[in-house]
């Protein structure tokens, strides 16, 4: 078991990570590769989410256990918006798709409209975050 300072520890970790990949993908998205881009949107929505269940005391060994967590213990709860379901899926799915599918490749008018809505989705996920500090 974690003690409170690691855990606040790799709670910052993954929230520092998690605004790495925004700028990622800011800057990713000015050279065009939108494959990649969609890629840093999905992982960091994915450490923002990772830092809430921990901070909840859960976690999940896989991609599909997170999403499902963040569906069943925030989205179906109300604590986030439950659009952010959705979101957290398609992005996956962008990424795997970006990621292994072949003949397949991103465009920008694909995955520009995901840019705010992700982030409201990081901070509104940060937000049920108490269990951080410096």
């Amino acid at each position: 078991m974690l003690s409170v300072d690691e855990k606040k520890a790799i709670i910052n970790y993954r929230i520092q990570k998690s605004y790495g990949n925004l700028n990622e993908a800011k800057e990713v998205a000015k050279l065009g590769f939108w494959n990649l881009v969609g890629n840093r949107f999905y992982y960091l929505a994915f450490h923002m989410a990772s830092a809430l269940l921990l901070d909840k005391g859960l976690a999940s060994c896989f991609h599909s256990g997170m999403i499902h967590l963040i569906g069943t213990r925030f989205v179906v709860k109300g604590l986030l918006d439950k659009s952010y379901g959705r979101l957290l899926s398609r992005l996956f799915e962008l990424r795997q798709s970006g990621d292994y599918d072949d003949l397949y490749d991103a465009t920008e008018d694909e995955v520009i409209p995901y840019i705010d809505k992700t982030f409201q989705f990081i901070q509104d996920m940060e937000k049920l975050i108490v269990f951080k500090g410096e």
